[in-house]
Protein backbone atom coordinates (compact mmCIF):
# COMPACT_ATOMS: atom_id res chain seq x y z
CA UNK A 1 0.00 0.00 0.00
CA UNK A 2 1.15 3.43 -0.76
CA UNK A 3 1.94 5.91 2.10
CA UNK A 4 -0.11 9.30 0.45
CA UNK A 5 -3.36 8.68 -1.44
CA UNK A 6 -2.66 8.73 -5.27
CA UNK A 7 -4.92 11.03 -7.38
CA UNK A 8 -8.00 9.13 -8.89
CA UNK A 9 -6.97 9.61 -12.60
CA UNK A 10 -3.85 8.25 -12.17
CA UNK A 11 -5.28 5.04 -10.34
CA UNK A 12 -8.04 4.35 -13.11
CA UNK A 13 -5.36 5.16 -16.22
CA UNK A 14 -3.23 2.35 -14.00
CA UNK A 15 -6.01 0.11 -14.32
CA UNK A 16 -7.44 0.71 -17.48
CA UNK A 17 -3.24 -0.40 -19.26
CA UNK A 18 -3.58 -3.28 -16.53
CA UNK A 19 -7.55 -4.28 -18.09
CA UNK A 20 -6.35 -3.86 -21.60
CA UNK A 21 -4.23 -7.71 -20.55
CA UNK A 22 -7.70 -9.08 -20.65
CA UNK A 23 -9.34 -11.01 -23.20
CA UNK A 24 -12.68 -8.79 -24.23
CA UNK A 25 -16.15 -11.69 -24.05
CA UNK A 26 -17.20 -8.75 -26.91
CA UNK A 27 -14.16 -9.65 -29.95
CA UNK A 28 -15.74 -13.72 -29.81
CA UNK A 29 -12.34 -15.11 -29.53
CA UNK A 30 -12.96 -16.31 -26.39
CA UNK A 31 -14.29 -20.20 -27.67
CA UNK A 32 -13.87 -22.21 -23.96
CA UNK A 33 -15.56 -20.65 -21.84
CA UNK A 34 -18.83 -21.73 -20.51
CA UNK A 35 -19.19 -17.84 -18.81
CA UNK A 36 -20.13 -14.40 -21.15
CA UNK A 37 -20.65 -10.88 -20.96
CA UNK A 38 -23.72 -10.20 -18.39
CA UNK A 39 -26.37 -8.17 -19.71
CA UNK A 40 -26.18 -4.19 -19.15
CA UNK A 41 -29.12 -4.24 -17.43
CA UNK A 42 -28.55 -7.10 -15.02
CA UNK A 43 -24.84 -4.96 -14.58
CA UNK A 44 -27.07 -2.10 -13.76
CA UNK A 45 -28.83 -3.82 -10.94
CA UNK A 46 -25.90 -5.37 -9.71
CA UNK A 47 -24.21 -2.06 -8.68
CA UNK A 48 -27.73 -0.76 -7.12
CA UNK A 49 -27.27 -3.77 -4.46
CA UNK A 50 -23.53 -3.69 -4.30
CA UNK A 51 -23.94 -2.89 -0.29
CA UNK A 52 -26.24 -5.32 0.30
CA UNK A 53 -25.39 -8.67 2.80
CA UNK A 54 -27.60 -11.61 2.41
CA UNK A 55 -25.18 -13.23 5.36
CA UNK A 56 -27.40 -10.49 7.82
CA UNK A 57 -30.56 -10.81 6.21
CA UNK A 58 -32.82 -9.19 8.92
CA UNK A 59 -30.69 -5.63 7.87
CA UNK A 60 -31.35 -6.89 4.26
CA UNK A 61 -34.84 -7.78 4.55
CA UNK A 62 -35.76 -6.49 1.18
CA UNK A 63 -32.84 -8.27 -0.51
CA UNK A 64 -33.45 -11.70 1.26
CA UNK A 65 -37.01 -11.48 -0.31
CA UNK A 66 -34.91 -10.95 -3.61
CA UNK A 67 -33.51 -14.16 -3.39
CA UNK A 68 -36.31 -15.87 -2.07
CA UNK A 69 -38.36 -15.43 -4.99
CA UNK A 70 -35.38 -15.88 -7.54
CA UNK A 71 -34.98 -19.51 -5.71
CA UNK A 72 -38.67 -19.69 -6.30
CA UNK A 73 -38.80 -18.86 -10.00
CA UNK A 74 -35.40 -21.15 -10.86
CA UNK A 75 -37.33 -24.11 -8.66
CA UNK A 76 -40.51 -23.66 -10.79
CA UNK A 77 -38.55 -23.71 -14.33
CA UNK A 78 -37.18 -27.32 -12.40
CA UNK A 79 -40.46 -28.56 -12.03
CA UNK A 80 -40.28 -27.74 -8.22
CA UNK A 81 -43.22 -25.54 -6.65
CA UNK A 82 -41.65 -25.32 -3.30
CA UNK A 83 -38.06 -24.36 -3.67
CA UNK A 84 -35.07 -23.79 -1.18
CA UNK A 85 -31.67 -22.77 -1.85
CA UNK A 86 -29.24 -20.03 -2.54
CA UNK A 87 -27.93 -17.89 -5.30
CA UNK A 88 -24.17 -18.68 -4.46
CA UNK A 89 -21.03 -17.66 -6.33
CA UNK A 90 -20.78 -20.83 -8.60
CA UNK A 91 -20.95 -23.91 -9.52
CA UNK A 92 -18.38 -24.99 -7.91
CA UNK A 93 -20.19 -23.64 -4.03
CA UNK A 94 -23.48 -25.19 -4.95
CA UNK A 95 -21.53 -28.53 -5.94
CA UNK A 96 -19.69 -28.16 -2.33
CA UNK A 97 -23.18 -27.49 -0.58
CA UNK A 98 -25.09 -30.30 -2.31
CA UNK A 99 -22.24 -32.79 -1.15
CA UNK A 100 -22.48 -31.16 2.29
CA UNK A 101 -26.35 -31.83 2.40
CA UNK A 102 -25.85 -35.32 1.57
CA UNK A 103 -23.15 -35.44 3.68
CA UNK A 104 -24.47 -34.68 7.08
CA UNK A 105 -28.06 -36.12 5.96
CA UNK A 106 -26.37 -39.56 5.48
CA UNK A 107 -24.34 -39.17 9.04
CA UNK A 108 -27.76 -38.08 10.57
CA UNK A 109 -30.22 -40.55 9.53
CA UNK A 110 -28.43 -43.52 8.24
CA UNK A 111 -25.37 -43.11 10.67
CA UNK A 112 -22.72 -43.02 7.85
CA UNK A 113 -19.58 -41.45 9.49
CA UNK A 114 -16.95 -42.63 6.56
CA UNK A 115 -19.20 -41.66 3.00
CA UNK A 116 -18.51 -41.84 -0.58
CA UNK A 117 -19.68 -40.49 -3.08
CA UNK A 118 -20.57 -41.62 -6.65
CA UNK A 119 -19.53 -39.81 -9.81
CA UNK A 120 -19.00 -39.38 -13.37
CA UNK A 121 -15.45 -39.52 -15.40
CA UNK A 122 -16.85 -36.71 -16.85
CA UNK A 123 -17.84 -34.94 -13.47
CA UNK A 124 -16.25 -31.08 -13.13
CA UNK A 125 -13.09 -30.84 -10.66
CA UNK A 126 -15.44 -29.20 -8.00
CA UNK A 127 -16.67 -32.84 -6.83
CA UNK A 128 -12.47 -33.33 -5.97
CA UNK A 129 -12.69 -30.54 -4.30
CA UNK A 130 -15.70 -31.12 -2.39
CA UNK A 131 -14.35 -34.29 -1.56
CA UNK A 132 -11.21 -33.62 -0.02
CA UNK A 133 -13.13 -30.79 1.88
CA UNK A 134 -15.94 -32.71 3.51
CA UNK A 135 -14.13 -35.94 3.99
CA UNK A 136 -15.68 -38.11 1.77
CA UNK A 137 -14.41 -41.01 -0.58
CA UNK A 138 -14.64 -40.63 -4.34
CA UNK A 139 -15.71 -43.51 -6.57
CA UNK A 140 -16.02 -43.06 -9.99
CA UNK A 141 -18.76 -44.33 -12.30
CA UNK A 142 -17.24 -45.04 -16.17
CA UNK A 143 -18.80 -43.30 -18.76
CA UNK A 144 -19.43 -45.56 -21.68
CA UNK A 145 -19.13 -45.28 -25.13
CA UNK A 146 -21.34 -41.95 -25.60
CA UNK A 147 -19.18 -40.42 -23.11
CA UNK A 148 -22.21 -40.82 -20.76
CA UNK A 149 -22.52 -42.68 -17.38
CA UNK A 150 -22.39 -46.12 -17.84
CA UNK A 151 -25.38 -47.35 -14.98
CA UNK A 152 -23.96 -50.47 -15.05
CA UNK A 153 -20.98 -49.25 -14.05
CA UNK A 154 -22.92 -46.75 -11.31
CA UNK A 155 -25.09 -50.09 -10.00
CA UNK A 156 -22.23 -51.61 -9.66
CA UNK A 157 -20.60 -48.53 -7.64
CA UNK A 158 -23.28 -48.28 -4.65
CA UNK A 159 -22.38 -49.82 -1.73
CA UNK A 160 -23.34 -48.93 2.09
CA UNK A 161 -21.17 -45.97 2.56
CA UNK A 162 -23.04 -44.25 -0.43
CA UNK A 163 -23.77 -41.04 0.89
CA UNK A 164 -24.64 -39.37 -2.65
CA UNK A 165 -24.70 -40.04 -6.34
CA UNK A 166 -23.85 -37.57 -8.65
CA UNK A 167 -24.74 -37.05 -12.49
CA UNK A 168 -24.98 -34.27 -15.27
CA UNK A 169 -26.81 -32.20 -17.30
CA UNK A 170 -24.42 -30.60 -19.51
CA UNK A 171 -20.92 -32.01 -19.18
CA UNK A 172 -18.09 -29.56 -18.93
CA UNK A 173 -16.45 -31.11 -21.81
CA UNK A 174 -19.04 -32.07 -24.25
CA UNK A 175 -22.09 -30.81 -23.19
CA UNK A 176 -23.85 -34.10 -23.26
CA UNK A 177 -26.36 -34.65 -20.82
CA UNK A 178 -26.76 -38.04 -18.70
CA UNK A 179 -29.26 -40.74 -18.37
CA UNK A 180 -30.59 -38.61 -15.31
CA UNK A 181 -34.13 -40.28 -15.51
CA UNK A 182 -32.83 -44.11 -15.24
CA UNK A 183 -30.31 -42.83 -12.40
CA UNK A 184 -32.60 -41.17 -10.36
CA UNK A 185 -34.91 -44.24 -9.88
CA UNK A 186 -32.26 -46.12 -9.27
CA UNK A 187 -31.15 -43.41 -6.44
CA UNK A 188 -34.81 -43.42 -5.05
CA UNK A 189 -34.97 -47.43 -5.40
CA UNK A 190 -31.38 -47.19 -3.25
CA UNK A 191 -32.83 -44.25 -0.84
CA UNK A 192 -29.64 -42.60 -1.54
CA UNK A 193 -29.04 -38.49 -2.30
CA UNK A 194 -29.22 -37.77 -6.08
CA UNK A 195 -27.24 -34.52 -6.83
CA UNK A 196 -27.71 -33.27 -10.89
CA UNK A 197 -25.16 -30.88 -11.41
CA UNK A 198 -26.72 -28.77 -14.35
CA UNK A 199 -24.71 -25.82 -13.71
CA UNK A 200 -24.42 -25.16 -17.80
CA UNK A 201 -27.55 -27.16 -18.99
CA UNK A 202 -29.97 -25.80 -16.46
CA UNK A 203 -30.52 -22.07 -18.14
CA UNK A 204 -30.96 -24.09 -21.45
CA UNK A 205 -32.60 -27.71 -21.42
CA UNK A 206 -35.89 -26.28 -19.90
CA UNK A 207 -36.12 -23.67 -22.73
CA UNK A 208 -34.72 -25.98 -25.36
CA UNK A 209 -37.45 -28.78 -24.60
CA UNK A 210 -39.98 -26.07 -24.20
CA UNK A 211 -39.01 -25.34 -28.24
CA UNK A 212 -39.62 -28.43 -29.05
CA UNK A 213 -35.85 -30.04 -28.62
CA UNK A 214 -36.03 -33.93 -27.80
CA UNK A 215 -33.63 -33.76 -24.93
CA UNK A 216 -34.26 -35.89 -21.57
CA UNK A 217 -35.32 -35.12 -18.21
CA UNK A 218 -33.45 -33.78 -15.60
CA UNK A 219 -35.11 -32.06 -13.28
CA UNK A 220 -37.37 -32.37 -9.57
CA UNK A 221 -40.11 -33.89 -11.85
CA UNK A 222 -38.15 -37.20 -11.27
CA UNK A 223 -38.41 -38.20 -7.78
CA UNK A 224 -35.12 -39.54 -6.81
CA UNK A 225 -33.51 -35.67 -7.80
CA UNK A 226 -32.57 -34.22 -4.02
CA UNK A 227 -31.04 -30.69 -5.50
CA UNK A 228 -29.43 -29.43 -8.57
CA UNK A 229 -27.23 -26.82 -9.84
CA UNK A 230 -27.61 -24.02 -12.48
CA UNK A 231 -26.04 -21.18 -12.82
CA UNK A 232 -27.60 -17.71 -13.93
CA UNK A 233 -24.03 -16.38 -14.74
CA UNK A 234 -23.88 -18.33 -17.97
CA UNK A 235 -26.44 -18.58 -20.22
CA UNK A 236 -28.64 -17.07 -17.69
CA UNK A 237 -26.65 -13.70 -18.85
CA UNK A 238 -26.46 -12.77 -15.37
CA UNK A 239 -23.29 -10.93 -13.69
CA UNK A 240 -20.47 -13.18 -12.17
CA UNK A 241 -20.59 -14.18 -9.65
CA UNK A 242 -24.51 -15.79 -9.34
CA UNK A 243 -24.55 -19.71 -8.76
CA UNK A 244 -27.88 -21.32 -7.87
CA UNK A 245 -28.18 -24.38 -4.87
CA UNK A 246 -31.73 -25.68 -5.38
CA UNK A 247 -32.83 -28.01 -2.74
CA UNK A 248 -36.56 -30.38 -3.02
CA UNK A 249 -36.69 -29.84 0.84
CA UNK A 250 -36.02 -27.65 3.60
CA UNK A 251 -34.10 -30.35 5.49
CA UNK A 252 -31.25 -30.70 3.46
CA UNK A 253 -30.49 -26.63 4.56
CA UNK A 254 -31.33 -27.69 8.46
CA UNK A 255 -29.22 -30.49 8.71
CA UNK A 256 -26.01 -28.09 7.51
CA UNK A 257 -27.85 -25.16 10.00
CA UNK A 258 -24.70 -23.70 12.77
CA UNK A 259 -25.42 -21.31 14.75
CA UNK A 260 -25.08 -18.01 13.99
CA UNK A 261 -26.11 -15.65 17.87
CA UNK A 262 -24.72 -12.70 16.68
CA UNK A 263 -26.68 -12.09 13.49
CA UNK A 264 -30.23 -11.12 12.85
CA UNK A 265 -30.81 -14.86 12.33
CA UNK A 266 -29.65 -17.36 14.37
CA UNK A 267 -28.78 -19.90 12.24
CA UNK A 268 -26.64 -20.42 8.51
CA UNK A 269 -26.57 -22.53 5.99
CA UNK A 270 -24.68 -21.44 3.54
CA UNK A 271 -20.68 -22.42 2.99
CA UNK A 272 -19.90 -18.76 3.11
CA UNK A 273 -21.08 -15.98 6.02
CA UNK A 274 -21.09 -12.70 4.10
CA UNK A 275 -22.88 -13.10 0.61
CA UNK A 276 -23.38 -10.03 -2.11
CA UNK A 277 -27.19 -9.68 -2.31
CA UNK A 278 -26.18 -8.05 -5.96
CA UNK A 279 -26.00 -11.69 -7.19
CA UNK A 280 -29.55 -12.50 -6.42
CA UNK A 281 -31.10 -8.97 -7.48
CA UNK A 282 -29.32 -8.84 -10.11
CA UNK A 283 -30.78 -12.83 -11.22
CA UNK A 284 -34.10 -11.52 -10.76
CA UNK A 285 -34.08 -9.48 -13.12
CA UNK A 286 -32.73 -10.46 -15.79
CA UNK A 287 -34.89 -13.56 -15.40
CA UNK A 288 -37.96 -11.04 -15.40
CA UNK A 289 -36.77 -9.26 -18.18
CA UNK A 290 -36.40 -12.40 -20.50
CA UNK A 291 -39.33 -13.97 -19.45
CA UNK A 292 -39.42 -17.83 -20.49
CA UNK A 293 -40.01 -16.54 -24.48
CA UNK A 294 -36.56 -14.49 -24.38
CA UNK A 295 -34.43 -17.01 -22.55
CA UNK A 296 -36.10 -19.60 -24.80
CA UNK A 297 -35.24 -17.31 -28.41
CA UNK A 298 -31.81 -17.12 -26.67
CA UNK A 299 -31.21 -21.07 -26.48
CA UNK A 300 -32.31 -22.10 -30.17
CA UNK A 301 -30.01 -19.04 -31.42
CA UNK A 302 -26.72 -20.50 -29.25
CA UNK A 303 -28.15 -24.27 -30.86
CA UNK A 304 -28.83 -22.58 -34.23
CA UNK A 305 -25.21 -21.42 -34.26
CA UNK A 306 -24.01 -24.59 -32.58
CA UNK A 307 -25.55 -26.68 -35.92
CA UNK A 308 -23.70 -23.98 -38.47
CA UNK A 309 -20.55 -24.55 -36.99
CA UNK A 310 -20.57 -28.71 -36.33
CA UNK A 311 -21.82 -28.77 -39.98
CA UNK A 312 -19.03 -26.61 -41.61
CA UNK A 313 -16.51 -28.23 -40.00
CA UNK A 314 -17.65 -31.83 -41.47
CA UNK A 315 -17.53 -29.71 -44.40
CA UNK A 316 -14.40 -29.03 -44.08
CA UNK A 317 -12.92 -32.74 -42.86
CA UNK A 318 -12.88 -32.20 -39.39
CA UNK A 319 -13.96 -35.08 -37.00
CA UNK A 320 -16.96 -34.42 -34.49
CA UNK A 321 -16.39 -36.37 -31.59
CA UNK A 322 -20.17 -36.54 -30.78
CA UNK A 323 -23.18 -35.25 -32.07
CA UNK A 324 -23.86 -32.20 -29.67
CA UNK A 325 -26.76 -32.17 -27.48
CA UNK A 326 -26.37 -28.18 -26.27
CA UNK A 327 -23.88 -25.82 -27.09
CA UNK A 328 -20.54 -27.03 -27.23
CA UNK A 329 -18.80 -28.90 -30.05
CA UNK A 330 -15.98 -30.61 -29.53
CA UNK A 331 -13.72 -31.65 -32.66
CA UNK A 332 -10.45 -32.80 -34.48
CA UNK A 333 -7.96 -32.58 -37.04
CA UNK A 334 -7.93 -36.01 -38.84
CA UNK A 335 -4.30 -36.17 -38.94
CA UNK A 336 -3.20 -33.46 -36.65
CA UNK A 337 -2.19 -33.84 -33.19
CA UNK A 338 -5.09 -31.89 -30.89
CA UNK A 339 -2.09 -29.74 -28.98
CA UNK A 340 -0.85 -28.78 -32.43
CA UNK A 341 -4.25 -27.52 -33.71
CA UNK A 342 -4.95 -25.79 -30.61
CA UNK A 343 -1.18 -23.93 -30.64
CA UNK A 344 -2.23 -22.72 -34.34
CA UNK A 345 -5.82 -21.45 -33.45
CA UNK A 346 -4.53 -19.80 -30.41
CA UNK A 347 -1.12 -18.62 -32.62
CA UNK A 348 -4.46 -16.87 -34.85
CA UNK A 349 -5.78 -15.00 -31.80
CA UNK A 350 -8.35 -17.64 -30.59
CA UNK A 351 -8.80 -18.96 -27.06
CA UNK A 352 -9.49 -22.50 -27.34
CA UNK A 353 -9.80 -25.20 -24.58
CA UNK A 354 -9.03 -28.53 -25.43
CA UNK A 355 -11.15 -31.38 -23.45
CA UNK A 356 -8.81 -34.51 -22.15
CA UNK A 357 -11.90 -37.02 -21.98
CA UNK A 358 -11.52 -37.15 -24.70
CA UNK A 359 -8.41 -34.98 -26.23
CA UNK A 360 -10.46 -32.72 -28.39
CA UNK A 361 -11.13 -29.23 -29.68
CA UNK A 362 -13.93 -27.80 -27.30
CA UNK A 363 -15.91 -24.65 -28.16
CA UNK A 364 -18.54 -23.75 -26.23
CA UNK A 365 -21.20 -21.59 -28.16
CA UNK A 366 -21.90 -18.89 -25.52
CA UNK A 367 -23.70 -15.71 -25.99
CA UNK A 368 -20.57 -13.91 -27.09
CA UNK A 369 -20.10 -15.98 -30.33
CA UNK A 370 -21.87 -14.72 -33.26
CA UNK A 371 -22.24 -16.31 -36.54
CA UNK A 372 -19.53 -13.67 -37.97
CA UNK A 373 -17.31 -15.10 -35.48
CA UNK A 374 -17.69 -18.43 -36.33
CA UNK A 375 -17.10 -17.77 -40.06
CA UNK A 376 -13.79 -16.28 -39.53
CA UNK A 377 -13.38 -19.39 -37.37
CA UNK A 378 -14.10 -21.21 -40.14
CA UNK A 379 -11.64 -19.30 -42.69
CA UNK A 380 -9.01 -19.90 -40.48
CA UNK A 381 -9.53 -23.54 -40.00
CA UNK A 382 -10.00 -24.04 -43.39
CA UNK A 383 -6.36 -22.33 -44.06
CA UNK A 384 -5.15 -24.38 -41.15
CA UNK A 385 -6.52 -27.79 -42.95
Amino acid sequence: MDDKPIDKQDILKELDELHKLDHNYADGRILGSMCTEAHPFAKEVFCKFLDTNLGDPGLFRGTKQIENNVIKSIGELLSLDDAYGNIVTGGTEANLMAMRAARNHARKYKGISDGEIIIPESAHFSFKKAADMLNLKIVEAKIDENYKIDVESLRDAISDKTVAIVAIAGTTELGLIDPIEEISEIAFENNIYFHVDAAFGGFSIPFLRQAGYDLPVFDFSLDGVCSITVDPHKMGLAPIPAGGIIFRCEEYLDVMAVDSPYLTVKTQSTIVGTRLGASSAATYAIMKYFGREGYTKLAQNLMENTKFFAQNLKKLGYEIVCEPELNIVAFNHPDMDTNVLAQKLEDLGWKVSVAKCPVAIRVVLMNHIKKNHLEELLKDLEDIY
